[in-house]
């Protein structure tokens, strides 16, 4: 390869700007970068987490039992408090790095001319009006025009998604810049990749003004919405906050008035107000999520916003990418034709083809590159190699003698090899099919067949070349491959080939219900030969310039049918996602490249190439399969359906519990009875027992039928009407038995330390009975237990443990105020949860699965 002072100097005879004056115009016009996003800051989200409910009536908790002398209570309230500040910091200030990725792409190392010079500088400080020097291997660091060139392809993909590199000619500095892709174009883009040739190109915009930073702009406008099951879990706390805040004043005040004791009914107010609070919704659903994340990891798929993952779950419509996302981003021969004979090689084993088909790969290798850079000219010596008589030892020794590069009126290449014999010279040539007629002559009948061959070939999706192959004496060389007699050898197709169990994939997809479309730069023939051999249903597609055409309606109308999407611009996949979302779909969205990032972001689930993928598509995706298997995303949407279902489990649970802890913290101020939990009672039980509870359901196994159903209505609510009054059903037996309980203990004279003590024994034996009824609706409790988990017996233990140590243990005595529990007190309380447990599983199959289904 040319060196660049050597490519400077005879490619580039201008001399550029002077430093004064590209340091001008970085102060006027800023840097060749993208400008950094906002970020939150740990003290703003500090702010958002004091505004939660839940962590004010800890800190008024707190607070009172100051107010009263109770250091100890006051302290344990307050730690609550602060370790809910700090948990929620951590994890929310995992801020997106999007912009920065983005950045860090479009900044490398640059061979610029200052002032006749070559100079090798930083990409964030090229300039409008520099002189770029670009060779093989080089990442061009903003958008520019080339004035020079010779044979220079560049790797458009990441702007395009279309696989094979494009030719690139000079032009002059007013030519009108078009959009990427395309060949016998003078532009070149930021952030793509030289794989071929040598150039000196004039920037034209940096920063924020190139295509890339066009991106960039458009993925700082894309807010992330929140999911829907984190907005109806919201929206559920504030509704049962709002009226148990109402209850709660009106306990206070009834407390005040009737028994004069302010302060004892402001702790009584703020422990019905925790009763009342199903402040665990969000905990337990940000516990399902992280663990969600730890489990699908281990199937090599990186959460990097754990909230939508039960979001796939409600998932309709699958946007897929089909450059390395359906197909394995790379090209290869998959069909030569030599006259009338056809071969299709078999990258399994190693054949040697016969002579037609061995001299059309010979004359196709001879006219690459060596060694490879385009992936083209990759795939023919790797097909070379493959044959068992590649070694052709007749070329040992050659010498390449001349190179005649491609150019806009003749779309071939030729290179011309000196053989042993000084008289005799090989002329190998390679290119488009009507170039190379053109250079071999064929009359008119010949040229048509072949154009019925290309045509038939270009409709299963390949990228057709022609070879052809040449004698020449030992004399002077023409000026233009056109002066040699070529022989016509035969045609060579290139495909992406498809990913291994992609189609299995899809079918799996959509026996769930979730519809596949795909959505490409690339042509649309090959568009529709990849989502025929994928399983798309591929009837009704539509090109980037038809979708330019319409409105936003007619959009919006059209996605709703169409499988397939060709000759697509970034920007216009951003419209059909919007479009796809406007029309009430959950939208899932697999991408890799940096034209991907914006829809991606935009989708409800972005989820990007791990392997292939560029930093920006994993920034701005959601999920990240690591090791590009598309199967893993069917995996995934399977836990995500698993994780909705248990999560409603759970939510049945938890609302069941509060039913009972709000009736024991009302009933003594109705009944007149001793006060037996306090704020400190209340935070113990949901904030120990009820987050280790909601481990056993996020561990239950998934449903039967889980990918058999259609996906979900995310416009359901999480709560249904039956399932909600199931959980009250629960709750009201709970409050029964305990109530029952407590008001065996007033008869019997208990002393109120021991009396809080059977009550709470009795409260954690129902809460472990309600766990095991609620853990699955589809089998008998012998059948549950049979097949129950380590996770179910463990959390089983630790509750055990934990009333043991506070109805044993003198310090936690004393905290809790508990008196000691004798042996006939542990039998009560345990009945008492054996009962709801034997109850409950008598109605179950009558109305637990009705609430479920």
């Amino acid at each position: 390869m040319t060196t660049p002072h050597a490519t400077s100097r005879r490619d580039a005879p201008w001399p550029g700007l002077s430093p004064a004056e590209a340091a001008a115009r970085l102060a006027a016009e800023g840097y060749n970068e993208l400008p950094a996003p906002d970020r939150r800051t740990p003290l703003r989200i500090v702010v958002e987490v004091v505004r939660e409910p839940m962590f004010a009536l800890l800190l008024a908790g707190g607070v009172v039992y100051l107010a009263l002398g109770d250091l100890q209570e006051a302290l344990m309230l307050l730690g609550f408090a602060s370790l809910s500040v700090a948990i929620t910091v951590v994890q929310e200030s995992r801020s997106e790095r999007v912009l920065d990725a983005l950045r860090d792409l479009s900044s490398p190392r640059a061979l610029v001319i200052r002032d006749g010079t070559p100079t090798r500088i930083p990409g964030r400080e090229v300039a409008r009006g520099d002189l770029v020097v670009l060779a093989e291997g080089d990442r061009v660091p903003a958008d520019a025009i080339l004035l020079s060139g010779q044979d220079l392809r560049v790797d458009e993909s990441l702007l395009t998604g279309e696989s094979v590199p494009v030719r690139k000619t000079a032009g002059a500095l007013d030519t009108a810049t078009p959009r990427p892709g395309g060949d016998d174009l003078p532009h070149v883009f930021s952030g793509t990749l030289v794989v071929g040739g040598r150039g000196v190109a004039a920037v034209q915009r940096t920063g924020p003004g190139t295509e890339l930073g066009r991106i960039g702009h458009s993925l700082g406008a894309i807010a992330v919405e929140p999911t829907r099951l984190s907005v109806q879990t919201r929206m559920l706390v504030r509704v049962v906050a709002l009226a148990g805040g109402g209850v709660s004043v009106a306990v206070v005040l009834l407390y005040g008035l009737v028994r004069g004791a302010w302060l004892d009914g402001l702790l009584g107010g703020i422990a019905l107000s925790m009763a009342l609070l199903p402040e665990e919704f969000p905990l337990v659903l940000a516990v399902f999520m992280v663990t969600g994340a730890w489990r699908i990891s281990r199937a090599r798929v990186l959460t990097r916003r754990a909230a939508t993952i039960e979001t796939l779950g409600a998932a309709t419509v699958l946007c897929t990418d089909k450059t390395g996302t359906l197909t394995q981003n790379r090209m290869a021969v998959a069909e030569l034709r030599a006259g009338d004979a056809a071969l299709r090689p078999d990258p399994a084993r190693v054949a040697a083809p016969t002579e037609p088909f061995r001299a059309l790969v010979a004359a196709a290798v001879l006219a690459s590159a060596a060694p490879p850079t385009d992936p083209m000219d990759a795939a023919l010596h790797a097909l070379e190699g493959q044959f068992a008589d590649h070694a052709d030892a007749a070329r040992r020794g050659w010498t390449l003698a001349r190179v005649y590069g491609l150019r806009p009126e003749l779309p071939a290449i030729a290179q011309v090899w000196a053989t042993a014999d000084p008289t005799s010279r090989v002329v190998a040539a390679k290119g488009a099919p009507e170039a190379v007629a053109a250079l071999c002559r064929l009359d008119a009948a010949a040229t048509a067949a072949m154009g019925r061959a290309v045509d038939q070939m270009a409709a299963g999706g390949m990228r057709v070349l022609a070879a052809a192959r040449a004698q020449c004496d030992g004399g002077d060389l023409p000026d233009t491959p056109r002066g040699f007699d070529f022989r016509f050898l035969g045609l060579i197709g290139f495909s992406d080939p498809l990913r291994p169990g992609v189609a299995d994939a899809v079918r799996e997809c959509q026996s769930a219900g979730i519809r596949v479309v795909m959505i490409t730069g690339d042509y649309p023939a090959t568009a529709q030969a990849i989502a025929a051999q994928a399983g798309i249903a591929a009837g009704d597609l539509v090109t980037g310039r038809a979708l330019e055409k319409l409105s936003d309606d007619a959009v919006r109308a059209r996605v709703r049918t169409a499988a397939v999407f060709a000759r697509i611009m970034p920007e216009q996949k951003l419209r059909i996602v919007t479009a796809l979302k406007a029309s009430g779909e959950i939208v899932a969205m697999t991408g890799d490249g940096v034209n991907d990032a914006p829809s991606l972001k935009a989708a409800h689930i972005g989820v990007a190439m791990g392997g292939r993928g560029t930093d920006v598509a994993r920034e701005a995706a959601s999920i990240v399969l690591l090791d590009d298997d598309f199967g893993s995303l069917v995996r995934t949407v399977r836990l995500g359906r698993r994780i909705y279902d248990n999560l409603r489990k759970a939510f049945g649970y938890i609302l069941a519990i509060h039913v009972p802890i709000a009736g024991l913290s009302l009933m003594p101020l109705v009944l007149g009875w001793p006060v037996i939990l306090g704020p400190i009672h209340i935070a113990f039980i949901e904030m120990v027992i009820d987050p280790v509870c909601s481990i056993v359901f996020e561990a239950e196994p998934e449903e039967d039928d889980v990918m058999r159903r259609p996906p979900r209505d995310p416009a359901a609510p999480l709560f249904s009407k039956v399932l909600a009054g199931w959980g009250v059903l629960q709750g009201l037996l709970a409050l029964l038995v305990v109530a029952g309980v407590f008001a065996l203990g007033v008869q019997r004279g208990m002393p109120d330390d021991e009396l809080r003590a059977l009550v709470f024994a009795s409260l954690v034996f129902i809460n472990i009975g309600l766990i095991l009824v609620n853990r699955t609706f589809s089998a008998s409790l012998l059948s549950a237990f049979r097949g129950s988990s380590t996770v179910l017996w463990t959390v089983t233990g630790v509750a055990g443990a934990l009333l043991a140590l506070a109805v044993t243990w003198p310090p936690a005595e004393a905290l809790f105020r508990f008196g000691p529990l004798h042996l006939d007190d542990l039998a009560v309380a345990a009945a008492g949860g054996l009962g709801v447990l034997i109850i409950l599983e008598l109605i179950k199959p009558a109305l637990g699965r009705r609430a479920w289904r």
